[in-house]
């Protein structure tokens, strides 16, 4: 695939952001040399080679859930300013 100067232009529409012309000659170049770095990995031989989405086995690391026994409500609000029915009283944020 060539870069060409239209496709540069219609790539910053989509990206919502305008590039000046020595931007745009300088991103052009460097797209076309990603594009040929593709082109040479799309060289190598892949068959046999499984497809992975990590390079290591990836395993859950979470931890049980266990349930315990909470706290109750008057001993959450202890050591608040203000509190009322077991619940913070805070500034109104919101009018």
């Amino acid at each position: 695939m060539q870069i060409t100067p239209d496709l540069i232009k219609y790539l910053e529409s989509l990206a919502r952001i305008s590039l000046t012309e020595d931007e745009e000659k300088k991103v052009g170049t460097q797209l076309q040399d990603i594009l040929t770095y593709i082109d040479m990995l799309n060289e190598l031989d892949t068959n046999g080679v499984e497809a992975m989405s990590h390079s290591f086995p990836v395993t859950n690391v979470f931890r049980k859930d266990v349930i315990k026994p909470s706290m109750l409500p008057e001993e959450i609000v202890a050591n608040a300013p203000e509190s009322s029915d077991g619940a913070f009283v805070v500034p109104k944020t919101v009018e």
